[in-house]
C-alpha cells in the first residue's frame, strides 16, 4: 500500500476511515498530533484550517506517496483554496467522507470543491457503512505506474 497523508478539517472523518483502514474497531478519537501509521499520516484538522500549520503539512507529505484531501459531505464550508494540491507535487486524490449522511447534492458540492483544491481521482466514503473501502483500498494499493493513469 502506498503511504497517504490525510489532510481535512476537523470531524471530517480522517481518523475513523485510518482506524477502518487499519481493521480497528471505529472510535472517536480526536487527533492532537500527527500520528504516523505503516502506511497512514494522521493529521490534525487544524492544520488545514489555520494557515500557520501549512508549513508542518508541507513537510510532513514528504513522507508519504499520495496527498488525500478529505472533506465531510455535511460540511458546508470550503476547506482548501483553489489548487491546493499544486504545493505538494505529488499524486492527490479527494475523499468524500459521510456519505451516507448527505443529499446526492451535498455530495456533488463537495466532490467540486476537492476538484478545486487540486484532486484528479474521488472516492465516496461511508466508514461506518463500509461504502467506497474496497475501491481506496485498491487504489492505494495499486502500483505507483498505474495509480499515474
Amino acid at each position: 500500500m502506498k503511504k497517504a497523508i490525510f489532510i481535512g478539517s476537523v470531524g471530517c472523518g480522517k481518523t475513523t476511515l485510518s482506524q477502518k483502514l487499519k481493521g480497528e474497531e471505529l472510535s472517536y478519537n480526536k487527533t492532537q498530533a500527527i500520528e504516523f501509521y505503516d502506511q497512514i499520516i494522521d493529521t490534525p484538522g487544524e492544520f488545514i484550517q489555520h494557515r500557520n500549520y501549512y508549513s508542518a503539512l508541507l513537510t510532513t507529505a514528504v513522507e508519504a506517496q499520495v496527498i488525500v484531501l478529505m472533506a465531510s459531505a455535511t460540511e458546508k464550508k470550503q476547506t482548501f483554496s483553489p489548487l491546493f494540491a499544486a504545493a505538494f507535487a505529488k499524486p492527490c486524490i479527494g475523499i468524500v467522507t459521510k456519505i451516507d449522511l448527505a443529499e446526492k447534492e451535498d455530495i456533488e458540492r463537495t466532490k467540486k470543491q476537492l476538484s478545486l483544491a487540486g484532486a484528479k481521482k474521488f472516492f465516496m466514503i461511508s466508514a461506518v457503512e463500509n461504502q467506497g473501502i474496497d475501491e481506496l483500498k485498491a487504489y492505494l494499493e495499486e502500483s505507483k505506474g498505474e495509480q499515474d493513469k
